[in-house]
């Protein structure tokens, strides 16, 4: 990514080191670099806010949010109401989406080519050449710092809700069960429940981080996106898969707390 535009509309060389996020807009992708609105739209990624809420978090001048927030609208990125308990004051929200983050710090390093060259020809499994091309776009994205966590957890949960009729059961643990089986049979991992209260599901030999260099960080936000769409549909509310364990921290299987969105 040679050049960008912030929200603000300046456009130049990204300076090396430089985090940016990457929105869609209904006008087509947004690059933002500038940190403070950076800190404005993770608020928001949370929940709405109001004028007052966005200051306190954000740490700076009325004038200055302000400022941040009649640009950003402007560039389809925020919008804003009336606040349904005091029509003085404004609610606002996001109308992009968060897709991707460039984090140079989150930069991984190592051959490339060593681990795609993992593949082995005559190999009789068609599913390894699938976990290895997705694993091999993983690590290629992380060695330069992209992060497409959101992208992956959005696609995610289109994927749930397709595979919910199918696995749909009105028992918590049957449904469980159901997944498993679905997990082992496509080859995407082994599924267990540590426990139901709250619902947490141990995941070994995941396909999607199982061999993820270790960062430190969750990598599995493809199935966090899938199990928070059939969680949400089985309980009939917002649920979210919270990944509280993974290959890519250093464990030896990933582990996903179902709770509930916005707790």
């Amino acid at each position: 990514m040679e050049q960008g535009m912030d929200v603000g509309g300046k456009t130049g060389r990204h300076k090396p080191g430089q985090e940016i996020d990457l929105y869609s807009t209904p006008d087509g992708a947004q690059a933002v670099e500038n940190p403070v609105r950076r800190a404005i739209l993770a608020a928001l990624h949370e929940r709405e806010r109001t004028f007052e809420e966005i200051v306190a978090l954000v740490g700076r001048a009325k004038s200055t949010v302000s400022v941040h927030l009649q640009e950003m609208a402007a560039a389809g990125m925020v919008g804003s109401r009336a606040d349904p308990e005091d029509s003085r004051r404004k609610v606002f929200y996001l109308t992009g989406d968060l897709v991707a983050s460039l984090s140079p710090e989150g930069r991984v390093t190592g051959d490339l080519a060593a681990y795609a060259g993992a593949y082995r020809r005559g190999m009789a499994d068609p599913f390894e050449f699938y976990r290895l091309a997705f694993r091999t776009i993983r690590v290629a994205l992380m060695q330069e710092g992209i992060l497409l966590d959101p992208l992956l957890t959005r696609a995610g949960r289109c994927v749930g809700e397709v595979l919910y009729p199918t696995l749909a059961e009105p028992d918590t643990e049957q449904f469980c069960t159901n997944i498993a089986r679905f997990w082992e049979v496509h080859h995407l991992g082994r599924v267990e429940i540590e426990r139901l209260d709250p619902l947490t599901l141990l995941v070994y030999d995941c396909f999607e981080c199982a061999d993820l260099p270790v960062t430190g960080r969750p990598a599995c936000a493809f199935d966090s996106g899938i199990l928070s769409a059939l969680f949400s549909r089985h309980y009939a509310r917002s649920a979210v898969a919270i990944e509280t364990g993974c290959y890519s921290m250093g464990f030896d299987h990933c582990r996903f707390e179902i709770t509930w969105d916005g707790s």
